[in-house]
């Protein structure tokens, strides 16, 4: 797949191999994009994750598409839900799933925050 700028990455590295990572883009204010790739996720990179992306973008959601079983699993044990399929997305007989994480419902906020907890105001 192809990635076209801008967008931004965050990693996990383990002896100096990138263990987990996910990539941002296709910003659009009030949602983006994550590719998400690898395995060995902590609680503070989900932690991390969470604050860049609701704290400091301030995204209402972000969305992925897979057609991998353990990302979908992934995503849905953060939060996500299920929101349709993209028909041969990846190529023929190669579907999509679409998975939303809206910010309230995302599990790893900042420590001792959780999603119920109360978001930033946003300035205009």
């Amino acid at each position: 797949m192809t990635f076209f700028p801008p967008f931004t990455v965050m990693g996990l590295e383990k002896d100096g191999q990138i263990i987990a990572a996910m990539l941002f883009n296709v910003y659009t204010g009030p949602d983006i994009h994550v590719t998400i790739a690898g395995s060995g996720w902590t609680r503070r990179l989900l932690r991390e994750m969470g604050q860049y992306l609701f704290d400091i973008l301030q995204v209402e959601r972000f969305t992925a598409v897979t057609e991998k079983q353990n990302v979908i699993d992934f995503v849905e044990r953060v939060g996500g839900k299920r929101e349709g399929v993209l028909r041969n997305h990846f190529g023929r007989d190669r579907d999509g799933v679409i998975i939303g994480v809206l910010a309230d419902e995302y599990r790893y906020r900042k420590h001792g925050e959780f999603a119920q907890g109360p978001r930033p105001i946003r300035n205009g």
